[in-house]
């Protein structure tokens, strides 16, 4: 879009973290100019140290760079590929780190501003925006990440309605299907019922006897937890995100009559048996590669999940996609604002990008921005916006929060809690079931790989695992290249 001296209009961006940045960068690089609207230092929070863009606040690691087995390594490589600022930034300043890919956090955030501020379409603008963007913006990405600002977070509550964003979020761990002992686990729902949308078979039922329970219970309890961080510490826990093991401390057998009751399931190896405890787990994506551990909210530290929650019978060998916590945070109920173009339904000149649209991780907030970028940038050159395929990590994790992401109904379950949030307006029973997610291959459809080796020789274990993922990241790659001849912003902006 041009105003009326044949100029191209400036995008503008709201936010300076790694979304932002990365955002501005794409658009800057296709020939659009874009203005970015940093609130520090005039307005600080109570995370960030400097004033610098894309600040690192918790970890310098952007976690592995194995594009071949790793999930977050592909992430990395498409980025690259996609001519990523965060990327660049970050191979220039890395610090040893054996397979991840870990940086020097004020090299790494002063690179990033340097070439924001001296690149001639981008101006940054220190001020904060208070509310909505002005109406005559007509294109704008927010990028304001978990620590917006509370004016704007009003402003987008009283645009969208109560509960379109979450200040409190209870989550539950979520398995790789594949990595399920299906011999031990069975499909049933409570009592057989389909309920919406469901077939009378909708859940994993994994089974306790009364030895296995005392036993579990005792390792909850003795397990070590996190602490809340310092601008955490006064949120209270409402009934429906209450953590397993603090409801653990409330009586031996109050998980037995909350998430792990046995009522209505009947064990198909114990003759229709109902076990004396059980877990159940739920389909949590649309391929149904990840399921979801029904009520395991927790604030157990992650090593200590992985432990305990392999003692449940049927998941000795599980692979979790994301581990569980409970912590402060604000995201969208992206799925049910936002389009398939990363715009707010209700006012589409805005779009949103990073953690605020549901990602977890440094990575996956700047990927978001990337793609948000070059949408933006399609629209503001008069080409037709696409995002990439579902096959690339980028897509996939575009497509989770979009519409990838099943939507549960509630009404036959005494208590649920997979991860339930409340707004800071409300403290009801209210439940929801989309939550920020890791990029990790369950959110890939399934690639076919290889059941042989270059020798002919059958590929079993572990090395079926890694041929399965090695398909699915060269598949990516491959589809990825296709999308980006197919959308070069910067041969259209010439």
């Amino acid at each position: 879009m041009s105003n009326n001296s044949g100029k191209i209009e400036a995008v503008h961006v709201v936010g300076g973290g790694l979304a932002g940045s990365e955002a501005a960068w794409q658009l800057a690089n296709t020939g659009v100019p874009v203005t970015v609207h940093e609130m520090r230092p005039k307005r600080e929070t109570d995370a960030h140290k400097t004033d610098g863009l894309a600040e690192l606040v918790c970890s310098n690691s952007f976690r592995s760079d194995d594009w071949a087995g790793n999930a977050v390594g592909l992430l990395h490589e498409e980025m690259r590929r996609a001519g990523s600022l965060i990327m660049a930034a970050a191979d220039i300043h890395k610090v040893p780190a054996g397979g991840a890919l870990a940086v020097d956090r004020d090299a790494f955030s002063t690179e990033v501003t340097r070439r924001l501020d001296a690149h001639p379409l981008v101006t940054i603008a220190r001020e904060e925006i208070a509310g909505l963007p002005p109406a005559d913006w007509s294109n704008v990405i927010i990028a304001t990440g978990p620590l917006t600002s509370p004016t704007l977070t009003d402003a987008i509550l009283k645009l969208t309605g109560e509960g379109s964003l979450a200040f409190f979020d209870a989550i539950a761990p979520i398995i790789h299907y594949e990595s399920i002992e299906l011999d031990i686990a069975w499909k049933q729902s409570r009592y057989n019922k389909s309920g919406p949308g469901g077939t009378g078979a909708d859940y994993l039922n994994c089974p306790m006897e009364k030895e296995q329970y005392e036993a579990f219970i005792d390792a909850l309890l003795s397990g070590e937890k996190t602490e809340f961080k310092e601008w955490e510490a006064n949120t209270p826990y409402f009934d429906g995100c209450m953590p397993i093991e603090v409801m653990a401390k409330r009586g031996r057998d109050t998980l037995r009559f909350g998430p792990m009751k046995p009522v209505g399931l009947s064990d198909p190896r114990k003759g229709g048996a109902r076990p004396y405890a059980v877990v159940q787990l739920r389909q949590d994506n649309a391929l149904g590669t990840l399921w979801n551990m029904v009520g395991f909210q927790t604030k157990l530290k992650y090593a200590e999940q992985t432990r305990i929650f392999r003692m449940i019978p049927g998941l000795s060998e599980a692979q979790f996609a994301r581990l569980g916590g409970l912590h402060r945070n604000t995201f969208l109920n992206s799925p049910v604002v936002l389009d398939g173009l990363m715009r707010l339904k209700a006012d589409p000149r805005l779009r949103f990008a990073g953690q605020i649209t549901g990602v977890e991780g440094y990575v996956e907030s700047a990927a978001m921005g990337l793609v948000t970028g070059r949408l933006a940038a399609a629209e503001r050159l008069g080409r037709k916006p696409a995002v990439p395929p579902a096959t690339t990590a980028l897509g996939a994790l575009v497509n989770h929060i979009t519409g990838g992401h099943l939507v549960h109904e509630f009404a036959d379950e005494s208590h649920d809690g997979d991860g339930a949030s409340e707004t800071a307006a409300s403290t009801s029973s209210k439940r929801r079931s989309f939550q920020p997610m890791n990029i990790n291959y369950g959110l890939l459809p399934p690639a076919e790989a290889p059941k042989f080796d270059a020798s002919g020789k059958r590929i079993k274990g572990k090395d079926k695992g890694f041929a399965k993922r090695r398909a699915a990241s060269e598949r990516a790659l491959r589809d990825l290249a296709m999308w980006l001849a197919e959308n070069d912003l910067k041969a259209a902006a010439e």
